[in-house]
Formats: structure tokens, C-alpha cells, sequence
């Protein structure tokens, strides 16, 4: 396992491997079997990733889904939500290589943060204090807050080059590790693979010799 991914990549049947909110929402429709695998089909599956990200705690999902499941505003959004990934999935794989984003995709993300902005609130812990960033949760369209504001800071703030699409499959991550070689999206899911065909060659080379 590499040092770059956690003891599991999986969390209640997401995939977090991106170091980066925003690619990790990319990453909720993997290629499982050789197929596309939808990992957000409904606003119930939306809800329980946002948990996982640790947007929303159990009761808060909990209580949306009474409030807002089954509801036609949250189909919308759920589907505007997955319209949204494939957007960004590609205008981070053309900044990836160009460094560049289209001014339709900052006008989208802008319009976004203007309508469901994320927050800044004081927390105290004793004697010391901090600030953490927050968002309403007033109506389904309020959950793009967190994940506009993140494509924003990926664009921004992140090194282009340490973004990168897997060399295996279709996942993206952010490559903070120290050296900056990072190629697979983990050892779990593509590096065993990758070294396990290497090590496959390489006797085969032997054999024919």
C-alpha cells in the first residue's frame, strides 16, 4: 500500500483517494469491470457520500432525507450534481495538460459560489480559538457549496502538475507526496495490478531468452 492512500481507499462505498474534495467527487464514477459504476444514482446515495466526506454528520443526513428525499428539487439536484462532475472531469483533465480553464467553467463555478457560498465561523475550544469554513443546508441546491468552493481552490491553489489522472484507469488524485512520482491512484487498487503484469513480463522475457 502506498504511503500517499489510507489503510482503505473505500468509505461506505466511496472511493477516497484524491487528497482534494473536488477529485474525489470526480471519482464517484468509476470504472468497475471494465463498465462506468455510478456511485451517486440518487439524492439518498448523494447524501450518504456527503457523510463520508465529512460534509454532514449522521443525524444531519438523517434529517435532510426526511426533510428532502423523494422531493423534486432534490432529483434536480442530485442530476445537476453528476452534470457538474463530468464538467469538471473535463476541464481538469484539459488543465492538467494546459494549465488553463475555460471562462465558461469559472462562470459556472463563480455562480455557484455567489448562490450557495461556503462560510466562515469562530469555533473555541477552551482558551484557544479557530475559524472553520461551513455551509447551509437550507435546500438540496445549498450541498454545491462545498464542492464549487473546492474545484475553485483546486484551480487556484493547488499545482497543476501533481493533478493527475491515473496511468491505470480513470481516477484522478492530487500527488502530495514528497517526491512528486506518484502515477496510480493507490497500490490497492492499481499498483499491485501494475507490478503484479511487470513481474509477469519480466519472467516471460527470462523463459524466451
Amino acid at each position: 500500500m502506498s504511503k500517499e492512500t489510507s489503510k482503505s481507499d473505500w468509505k461506505d462505498g466511496f472511493l477516497f483517494i484524491g487528497n482534494q474534495l473536488a477529485l474525489d467527487f470526480l471519482n464517484t464514477r468509476p470504472v468497475q469491470k471494465g463498465e462506468p459504476s455510478e456511485l451517486l444514482p440518487d439524492f439518498s446515495a448523494l447524501l450518504r457520500w456527503f457523510q463520508a466526506a465529512d460534509l454532514l454528520s449522521s443525524r444531519e443526513v438523517g434529517r435532510l432525507q426526511r426533510q428532502w428525499g423523494g422531493s423534486a428539487s432534490a432529483s434536480r439536484t442530485t442530476e445537476a450534481m453528476r452534470q457538474l462532475r463530468e464538467k469538471l472531469r473535463r476541464e481538469i483533465l484539459a488543465w492538467e495538460r494546459s494549465g488553463s480553464v475555460q471562462h465558461s467553467t469559472r462562470d459556472e463555478l463563480n455562480k455557484l459560489m455567489a448562490e450557495d457560498p461556503m462560510r466562515i465561523r469562530l469555533r473555541t475550544n477552551g482558551k484557544l480559538c479557530s475559524t472553520e469554513l461551513w455551509f447551509e443546508r437550507r435546500e438540496p441546491e445549498d450541498l454545491f457549496a462545498p464542492l464549487a468552493h473546492s474545484a475553485a481552490t483546486l484551480f487556484a491553489s493547488v499545482e497543476r502538475k501533481r493533478v493527475r489522472k491515473c496511468a491505470q484507469c480513470v481516477l484522478h488524485f492530487h500527488d502530495t507526496s514528497k517526491r512528486g512520482t506518484r502515477r496510480w491512484c493507490s497500490m490497492q487498487l492499481c499498483g499491485n495490478r501494475l507490478k503484479v503484469a511487470a513481474y509477469a513480463a519480466r519472467r516471460r522475457q527470462r523463459a524466451h531468452k
